[in-house]
């Protein structure tokens, strides 16, 4: 697949400038999505557009919906309105057990790891339908081969995995002693042993001394040069302007801004959002 072209910047109502370029098709489309508690507006016609492979930061101040859309997007709560849309397919309301098992993952700002385990059994847990999952297939002589075989597989994953985020020479520590930029490598590397198409990721650097924080970023640019496609939210609006290829700020509960870094920095109704001023 391609590298799309450079997104359009769109105002809060979804209208997007002319342009000369032809736009990939979006691997990810929240259309109007709303959602309400107890009376409270959480969310009010959110929509935009991920394009694939590509880094997209979802940022807005505190309050802005954020977290929410990531709940919707990932079946963790069902919208009052509007669709989700992963890969040209209607997912609204799919459980998240579904939404993974189809391509879309989510990790979570405080990474979920089980304390107790080693890293490396952490690694073997996600992938679904496991042979060995079913004590009949281990009794069984003929099965049992192919469930070693599947075992054995599986552990070449996880170590490669483990490697590539260089964290394999913690691989028989319990995850609970790892640090806080450790658990999140551990919990990126988790979410990829499901084969995702894309990856939301939640505060991914939040808690991640500066020298972790690079290799991180080392490693998500190169998963998207393989094809992968990222949706992050982050406060760190530095760090979404210089690796971002496309940027969408929300703002009480609505897409203020979709575009390009340079689009959404010079774009006065973001300055105004952070700042607290009135938004037109």
């Amino acid at each position: 697949m391609s590298r799309p072209p450079e997104a359009d910047a769109t105002d809060g109502d979804g209208a997007t400038a002319a342009s000369t370029d032809a736009e990939a098709d979006p691997i990810l489309s929240v259309d109007g999505v709303g959602k309400t508690f107890g009376g409270v507006t959480a969310l009010d016609g959110v929509s935009f557009d991920v394009e694939p492979e590509t880094l997209t930061g979802l940022i807005g101040p505190n309050g802005a919906g954020k977290s929410t859309t990531f709940n919707v997007i990932s079946g963790a709560i069902e919208p009052d309105t509007g669709r989700v849309r992963f890969d040209g397919e209607d997912i609204t309301g799919w459980a998240p057990h579904e939404t993974s098992s189809r391509g879309l993952v989510r990790t979570f700002q405080i990474a979920r790891e089980f304390e107790t385990m080693t890293v490396l059994e952490n690694m073997m847990l996600p992938p679904e339908n496991q042979g060995g999952e079913a004590a009949w297939r281990a009794i069984l002589p003929g099965v049992r081969d192919g469930v070693k075989e599947d075992e054995e597989e599986l552990f070449e994953r996880a170590w490669e995995m483990l490697e590539f985020f260089d964290i394999d020479h913690l691989a028989l520590e319990e995850a609970g002693t790892l640090s806080g930029g450790q658990r999140k490598l551990l919990e990126l590397a988790r979410a990829l042993m499901l084969d995702p198409e894309v990856l939301l990721l939640d505060e991914p650097f939040a808690g991640v001394n500066p020298s972790l924080e690079q290799d991180l970023l080392d490693r998500l640019e190169d998963l998207r040069d393989r094809g992968r496609t990222f949706l992050l939210v982050e406060h760190d609006m530095d760090l979404i302007m210089e690796h971002c290829e496309r940027v969408i700020v929300m703002h009480q509960g609505r897409t203020l801004v979709t575009g390009s870094p340079d689009e959404v920095r010079s774009e006065e109704r973001v300055i105004e959002a952070y700042l607290g001023g009135e938004v037109a």
